[in-house]
């Protein structure tokens, strides 16, 4: 890691985290959309098909999430010590309920032994042999944690905005790539 701290967040980490909250919040309504879906319905085999390309888009987006997270410096953290160990352990979790629905959700798609085929451009093999109710079992997973990811999402914009609102931290301006002392966007 590089000796100084940046001020905000550089535009690869940002761009990746906007990223990220915009497929995690467009997989988990179509995730909810489909299971309403009847075998008749024009989108039954198709939504499904949409989904598994941009889940795992997001594996990949992810991928390349931590990747450069682990070799770029982050802002000096704001707050008391026990807000910033909370918003670590928050993060950590964060990651761990998307890899989380990730993980399920290929263990769902490839329960037949099929690989996914995304976007028409590549097939993501299956690679473990299918166990006993893979599907089933994978799907119960996949919608809990799919569930606690949003709550847990939804509550980490809400402490962003505090920080940002109340406490008149940088914590919000550094994801959007304003310092505190100027207002153009980097």
């Amino acid at each position: 890691m590089p000796a100084t701290r940046p001020a905000r967040w550089n535009l690869t980490i940002r761009s990746l985290h906007w990223l990220s909250a915009l497929a995690v919040i467009g997989l988990f309504s179509s995730g909810w959309w489909m299971t309403g879906l009847g075998y008749y319905d024009p989108w039954y085999h198709q939504a499904p098909w949409w989904h598994k390309s941009f889940g795992i888009t997001l594996l990949a987006v992810t991928a390349l999430r931590v990747g450069t997270r682990l070799v770029t410096a982050a802002p000096p953290s704001q707050g008391a010590p026990l807000e910033r160990r909370a918003a670590h352990a928050g993060h950590f979790l964060l990651y761990a309920l998307l890899v989380s629905v990730m993980v399920t959700g290929y263990l769902i798609s490839t329960a037949e032994g099929k690989g996914i085929d995304v976007f028409g451009w590549v097939t993501v093999p299956a690679l473990l042999t299918p166990f006993k109710d893979q599907a089933t079992i994978a799907g119960s997973i996949h919608w809990y944690c799919a569930w606690a990811l949003v709550i847990l999402a939804a509550g980490h914009a809400l402490f962003a905005i505090k920080h940002h609102v109340i406490d008149k931290h940088d914590t919000l301006r550094r994801m959007v790539g304003i310092n505190h002392n100027d207002t153009t966007s980097h």
